[in-house]
């Protein structure tokens, strides 16, 4: 599989566009913003194209890339990649408020709206 400057260039448009929309369809962010998206779009045209051969029969192809089944790899890799970026081994709730004796952390409020 040989890639040229140019599809490099389209791919990496395809991965930020296929990026965004994995984000919202995974309703969580990756980190590090639009360059987080796009390295989880072109992580996800790269599984898709190049390692698994993965496409939906009458899909769309924008310079050999399948949308559908990019955007959802991308949305699955942002769903992986947010739980393991975001994890804590104890919350940051529970030790934030430890000043001293008596001060014990202030009551939680729930928000509905």
């Amino acid at each position: 599989m040989v890639i040229t400057l140019g599809e490099l260039i389209i791919w990496l448009i395809i991965a930020a566009l296929v990026g965004f929309v994995g984000e919202l369809l995974a309703r969580r962010r990756t980190p590090f913003g639009i360059v987080g998206a796009i390295i989880v779009g072109f992580i996800a045209i790269f599984l898709v194209v190049g390692v698994l051969h993965w496409h939906i029969i009458g899909e769309p192809y924008l310079n050999g890339v399948p949308l559908v089944t990019s955007i959802l790899a991308a949305a699955v890799l942002v769903l992986i990649w947010s739980a393991f970026a975001y994890h804590h081994a104890s919350g940051y709730y529970a030790r934030h408020y430890r000043r001293g004796g008596y001060a014990g952390r202030p009551r939680r409020r729930y928000r509905w709206f």
